[in-house]
C-alpha cells in the first residue's frame, strides 16, 4: 500500500481499521493469531503509528476482544429477533429469550469458534462486560443481553425473585462450558444432530434448574 494511502486515515478511522484487521486475524485463527505486525500490514501503517492507538499486543488484544464479544451478541440478537411476542403468555415469551441468549452463544461459539476463543481471552474481571465496545446493535453487551432475559423471567413471574440473584453466573457457567467441550475439548467428535441434541438439553436444563 502507497505512503499516501496510509496517510487517508484519520485518527478515529485508524484506531477502527486496526481493531477490524485484529478482527479478521481472530476470525481465521484465535487470540494467538493477533499479531501486531500482520495487523499494521493490512491496514497499510507502519508499526509506530499502531503503538499511538496500542501501547502493546495485549492491549490491541483487549479491544478486539471487545470486538468479538460485540459480535457475540449480535448472533444473541439475531436469536432472539426470531421470537414472536405471545400475548396472552408472557411467560413463555420470557423463557424463549432466555433460551435465545443460550442458543446465540452456542451457535456463535460452533460458527466462529476464533472470534469465540477471542471474546473473553484478555480479561481479569467483569468490568468489560458493560462496555460501550462489547455491545451488539442494542446497545447491549452479551451479559447484559442475559441479564435482562432473566430479569423478564421475574418480571413475568416465572423465576422467584430470591432466586434471581447469581443466575447469570450459573446461566452463563453452563452455556460456556459445553461451547468450550465441543469446539476445544473431548466433545469434538460430536456431529451436527448430537450437537444439537446436547444444546436443547442443556438449555432445558438451564431453565428448570433456575
Amino acid at each position: 500500500m502507497s505512503h499516501r494511502k496510509r496517510n487517508t486515515y484519520r485518527h478515529g478511522d485508524l484506531h477502527r481499521a486496526l481493531v477490524a484487521a485484529g478482527t479478521d486475524l481472530a476470525r481465521e485463527g484465535g487470540p494467538s493469531a493477533v499479531v501486531l505486525r500482520e495487523v499494521t500490514r493490512r491496514t497499510g501503517v507502519t508499526p509506530n503509528a499502531a503503538y499511538r492507538h496500542f501501547a502493546d499486543k495485549r492491549a490491541l488484544l483487549h479491544a478486539v476482544s471487545m470486538a468479538a464479544q460485540a459480535e457475540l451478541a449480535r448472533s444473541i440478537e439475531a436469536e432472539q429477533s426470531k421470537i414472536l411476542q405471545s400475548d396472552d403468555d408472557d411467560g413463555a415469551t420470557a423463557k424463549a429469550r432466555l433460551r435465545a441468549v443460550g442458543a446465540g452463544y452456542l451457535r456463535f461459539a460452533q460458527t466462529q469458534p476464533g472470534l469465540f476463543r477471542t471474546a473473553f481471552f484478555e480479561h481479569v474481571d467483569l468490568r468489560d462486560a458493560g462496555t460501550a465496545d462489547s455491545a451488539g446493535d442494542s446497545g447491549l453487551t452479551p451479559f447484559q443481553l442475559l441479564s435482562l432475559a432473566l430479569d423478564g423471567l421475574v418480571e413475568a413471574g416465572v423465576l422467584p425473585p430470591e432466586r434471581r440473584l447469581g443466575a447469570e453466573f450459573l446461566a452463563w457457567s453452563s452455556v460456556h462450558g459445553l461451547a468450550m467441550l465441543v469446539i476445544d475439548g473431548p466433545l469434538q467428535g460430536l456431529d451436527v444432530e448430537q450437537r444439537t441434541f446436547a444444546a436443547s438439553r442443556l438449555l432445558d436444563m438451564v431453565e428448570k434448574g433456575l
